[in-house]
């Protein structure tokens, strides 16, 4: 027998949960399969764990350089052990507390794998879910009016090298790494490669990069990639770039060397390291779900969906990374909240990509929101631009690290904000004011009436926002 659903959710991420906790408040019977734990990729090993590293690689950088801020100090030692139980306990807390939030909500949850069914006795269209539960009991049979797929995603491997986790790691291998390396390579210098490079540096390891672009961050404005370049070498990081990285080339040696080849700009050369990392995009969890058993049509390995989420199937939604597009647990959070939204007939608003705000959480932090500059000249705008830096900012220096600046892109014609990157101390906390300018159409000149404190790093808002039409006072 069948149990019904107005909503089931095949994935209990960010995106999943999310999804049920709103289609509870909309009071929709709602169940959730996850075949793991609840809160998924991101609160696993993701966006969670590698943000506690980052910070403990924080803290140790800026404890070996205390006697900048008059502080003396001596024999600091890093204990990796304990750096990874902090994280641990960090999981676990926010774990139980999504755990109470799915009680709150009363919502089921089915520890298992959901299949989607065809048409059967239970129903003339695709939709029923089978659960293959965890626990080794009998399947469940879910009957709900609407499914919800965020089934999510997993790293990319390297073809030829899927089971030498020992030394050729992912980032979610690397999460668990007990004991750190003396030296890296990591392929790919991307939002996660980059986090990486900073993190492990921090942490004293030697890293190098190698990225097949002609940038690192190549979907971040030019500006920005290249000021972080140049403070990832500054840092002792070093980066290649235009590099093609010959996977069949990976050896590792007695000594626990791995070494491989890459081209670069068409010459060959070797690097060597105790491990390489891959980080070189994300695959969506669309196998082993059902989806031949429904007209749902997939592209480049993501399922198509309309603007609020609907599949070929109306009645079956896909949300976050199994889509692809933006690849943010916020992203696929406000994607589920939108696609319960259209299933309750409530009004709702498809999520706009340049209204995204975007986070690199290395040091130092990279965030962004709207056009970079080359796409506001592509798309037809005529721009003027204004950048800011940190150094001209008291609570920069206080904070002593004063690197990066704030760029804003406005389109000429209306004075519009088109863009905000930036590159510098807590960044990623800051970009919350551009991208509330973006949703209400901000000009400079509203940004500029703002009024903000002082000191604080969000007076460089102020003083760039100035800085569109000259008038930047403190620079």
């Amino acid at each position: 027998m069948a149990t019904e659903y107005d909503l089931v959710i095949l994935g209990g991420g960010t995106g999943g949960y999310v999804a049920a906790i709103r289609a509870s408040q909309l009071g929709l019977k709602t169940a959730i399969v996850e075949k793991n734990k609840l809160g998924g990729t991101c609160l696993h090993k993701g966006c969670i764990p590698s943000k506690a590293l980052l910070r403990s690689a924080e803290v140790y950088a800026t404890t070996k350089n205390s006697s900048e801020f008059g502080i003396e100090s001596s024999n600091v030692k890093l204990n990796f052990h304990n750096v990874q139980e902090r994280k641990r306990k960090i999981i676990n807390q926010l774990h139980t507390g999504v755990e109470q939030l799915i009680k709150k909500g009363k919502i089921d949850v089915y520890e298992g794998i959901g299949r989607i069914l065809g048409p059967s006795i239970f129903s003339p269209m695709p939709g029923t879910i089978s659960v293959e539960m965890n626990n080794g009991l009998e399947n469940e049979m879910l009957l709900p009016r609407n499914v919800i797929i965020a089934t999510g995603s997993r790293p990319r491997l390297l073809p030829g090298h899927e089971n030498e986790s020992e030394f050729v790691l992912t980032s979610e291998e690397a999460l668990e790494l007990t004991a750190l390396p003396k030296s890296i390579i990591i392929i790919g210098g991307g939002v996660i490669g980059i986090e990486w490079a900073s993190m492990l540096s921090d942490f004293d390891v030697q890293v190098t990069v190698l990225e097949y672009d002609e940038r690192i961050l190549p979907t971040e404005d030019r500006d920005i990639s290249r000021e972080m370049e140049r403070l990832l070498k500054k840092k002792g990081i070093t980066v290649i770039t235009s590099a093609k990285v010959l996977s069949e080339s990976i050896e590792k040696d007695a000594n626990n060397t791995v070494t491989l080849k890459a081209v670069c700009n068409g010459t060959e050369k070797a690097y060597s390291a105790e491990k390489i990392l891959v980080s070189v995009g994300r695959q969506a969890n669309t196998e082993g779900i059902g989806l031949e058993n429904t007209e749902i049509k997939i592209e480049n390995g993501f399922i198509q969906t309309n603007e609020f989420y609907q599949t070929k199937e109306s009645h079956i939604y896909a949300i976050g990374d199994v889509i692809g597009g933006l690849q943010l647990a916020h992203v696929a959070s406000r994607e589920g909240i939108v696609a319960v939204e259209h299933i309750a007939n409530e009004k709702t608003y498809p999520v706009d990509d340049k209204l995204v705000p975007k986070c690199i959480y290395s040091s130092p932090e990279i965030a962004s929101v709207g056009y970079t500059e080359e796409e506001a000249k592509k798309s037809g705008f005529k721009t003027k631009v204004a950048k800011f830096p940190f150094k001209a900012i008291g609570k920069a220096l206080i904070f002593g690290n004063s690197e990066g600046f704030v760029k804003l892109v406005v389109d000429e014609e209306t004075e519009d904000l088109l863009g905000v990157h930036m590159i510098g101390p807590h960044v990623t906390d800051l970009i919350s004011e551009g991208a509330l300018a973006r949703v209400l159409d901000a000009t400079p000149w509203e940004i500029a009436q703002t009024i903000h404190p002082h000191p604080s790093l969000s007076e460089i808002f102020g003083e760039v926002a100035l800085g569109v039409n000259g008038k930047a006072l403190h620079f």
